[in-house]
């Protein structure tokens, strides 16, 4: 596989990604405006879009990459991943918490599940 056909697999994963979390995001502040709803009531239901939208974000990757959809699953995760920490700790000044790095571990592990199904789906090539 070239770098070109990966750097754009891994982009258009990460986009979807950024693209249905600020989908979801203003849906859950809309609701919770509007609502009578508390954070606290959707707390299981916010990281259950998370990690769906990690999983369509490596599905995607792993359709547009065709080949090696762990490896390619496991880096958009990876890529995901570097621009929330990089976010938090350039723009708040604060790392990752323990809890924050196991979130974005399974985050990963999700991303790689969608890449490896997303290669699959999409009838990449035999040699894995």
């Amino acid at each position: 596989m070239e770098s070109r056909n990966l750097g754009k697999s891994i982009l258009y994963g990460v986009m979807a990604i950024f693209a249905l979390a600020i989908v979801s995001s203003l849906i859950f502040s809309l609701l919770l405006r509007f609502t009578s709803l508390q954070e606290s009531s959707l707390q299981y239901v916010m990281s259950t879009i998370s990690f769906l939208s990690i999983f369509v974000g490596g599905f995607i990757t792993g359709g547009k990459g065709k080949q090696k959809g762990w490896l390619i699953g496991g880096a958009t995760g990876l890529f995901y991943t570097l621009i929330i920490f990089l976010f938090q700790f350039l723009g708040y000044d604060h790392t990752f918490s323990i809890e924050q790095v196991i979130y974005h571990v399974c985050y990963i592990l999700t991303a790689m599940m969608g890449g490896i199904l997303g290669v699959n789906i999409a009838g990449g090539t035999k040699n894995a």
